[in-house]
């Protein structure tokens, strides 16, 4: 069940990161809010998932989860660009989350 709560924490990190991006540094509202309140799951999934992962192995995949989903809804939504270079980049935060879930 932690990694099911730590998967949701990173969802969440996804939805918030999004979510700044359309609150516009906090001056419209609606998005402010569910910004703010994507940060609070986010953080209290995290924490359920901390009460039995170490520290290490869940922030890493935590912030990885988060880094990997802005990428991509940068990529697919926002229309930022993708190279070669930075699909490999997103693809060893791939690799290495993927790694520290084996290895722990």
């Amino acid at each position: 069940m932690n990694w099911i709560y730590l998967i949701v924490a990173g969802f969440f990190e996804i939805f918030w990161a999004v979510g700044l991006k359309f609150s516009q540094g906090f001056s419209k509202i609606l998005p402010s809010i569910l910004t703010v309140a994507g940060m609070l799951a986010s953080f209290y999934f995290l924490s359920l998932a901390l009460k039995k992962l170490p520290l290490s192995i869940a922030y890493a995949i935590w912030t990885g989860i988060g880094t990997v989903g802005t990428v991509l809804f940068g990529v697919i939504y926002f229309g930022e660009s993708i190279s070669i270079a930075k699909i490999i980049c997103v693809g060893m935060i791939i690799f290495g989350i993927i790694g520290l879930r084996i290895l722990n």
